[in-house]
């Protein structure tokens, strides 16, 4: 059976054939921007598409979210007809996408705002749109002392309240990684984190999927806390959510995420014009307000409230503070250890 959002690609595929009969289905069909759940996919419907529609005379845009590696999953097995067209990738599956041949470079020369980005974020395979924030996230009502270290979650007071992510998330893996670090371990041996969660289990509510589903468990009152995306936090807490967000003293996880044209795709045109629109400063100066608070890369957007008291002034400052980790490195051995924590960290 049909999903819904593939039913509306299809309507939209068959309205575009009938305005223009000599097009294929494959052209025909709306742009597929795979976002990523949860807040992203919020963030995106309200500001970057509306911005990408004004731009492109009301063009039709579908979004798929999902986690990295299940874009890569998709776009790998149909390579010669993929079903997006726009893919967001956090560093690793940046690089995996790339070492598969699966995106196409970024036209830099057409691009406007390519050049206002800062040089971190001036990737020609795909420019970093913003930056994300991994912490430790809480109930403020049911922790009343403020966590400050990632040992915290081990806490016996926390037994049955702790949730995490798979290592299917870029939070997940980072987050096993530091642990790992805090035992001996580095970006290429993470046994030592194996070893910490196998410890860690009495204190486990649930392991989500994605940092959405964990973001949902405290709407729900199934955990009270987390490592966190600082982001997935802050459409919740406009809600009136009790959760808060803060660095643990290791230092709080700080990566960018790219917006990658994938290769072979059949609107190669809106792809750019939807990543130029997501690299200016109209979108991510409204994308770092409330409730959104995305943490900007275009130099021309000024880093200011809740972003600028609880994360960085600017990126500089957001360099200096925060842990970046080697991928490149992680990458490596990632699948193994996505294989093995699937096998053994089961509630």
């Amino acid at each position: 059976m049909l999903d819904r959002r593939r039913l509306l690609t299809t309507a939209l595929s068959l309205g575009a054939m009938e305005l223009f009969p000599g097009l294929s289905f494959a052209q025909a069909r709306p742009l597929v921007f795979a976002t990523f759940t949860g807040s992203w996919e919020e963030a995106h419907k309200a500001v970057l598409v509306p911005a990408f529609r004004k731009e492109t005379n009301n063009a039709p845009i579908v979004l798929d979210p999902m986690l990295s590696v299940d874009q890569i999953a998709k776009v790998s097995a149909a390579k010669a007809n993929p079903p997006i067209d726009v893919m967001l990738h956090d560093p690793g599956p940046a690089l995996t996408a790339l070492a598969q041949d699966l995106v196409e470079p970024f036209p830099v020369e057409r691009s406007a705002a390519f050049k206002e980005l800062i040089p971190d974020a001036q990737d020609p395979n795909g420019p970093a749109a913003f930056f994300q924030v991994v912490g430790l996230t809480y109930n403020p009502d049911t922790v009343k002392t403020p966590p400050t270290s990632w040992a915290d979650l081990w806490r016996p007071e926390y037994k049955g309240r702790v949730g995490i992510t798979n290592m299917n998330s870029t939070l997940g893996t980072g987050f096993m990684v530091e642990i790992a670090k805090m035992h001996g371990g580095s970006e290429s041996n993470i046994d030592p984190a194996f070893k910490a969660m196998e410890k860690l289990k009495p204190n486990l509510s649930a392991v989500a999927a994605n940092p959405g589903a964990l973001a949902t468990l405290f709407q729900q009152g199934q955990v009270d806390i987390s490592p966190g995306n600082f982001n997935a936090i802050q459409i919740l807490k406009a809600k009136g959510v009790p959760v808060e967000f803060v660095a643990p003293k290791e230092g709080a996880i700080a990566f960018k995420t790219l917006i990658q044209i994938v290769k072979n795709s059949p609107n190669r045109e809106l792809a750019f014009k939807l990543i130029e629109a997501a690299i200016s400063e109209p979108v991510q100066t409204r994308l770092m307000q409330a409730p959104y608070l995305v943490v900007p890369t275009n130099t021309k957007v000024k880093m200011t409230g809740e972003i600028a008291r609880v994360l960085a002034r600017d990126t500089d400052d957001l360099k200096k503070k925060f842990v970046f980790q080697d991928w490149k490195t992680i990458n490596a051995q990632r699948p193994a250890w996505i294989e093995r924590f699937n096998r053994e960290i089961k509630l």
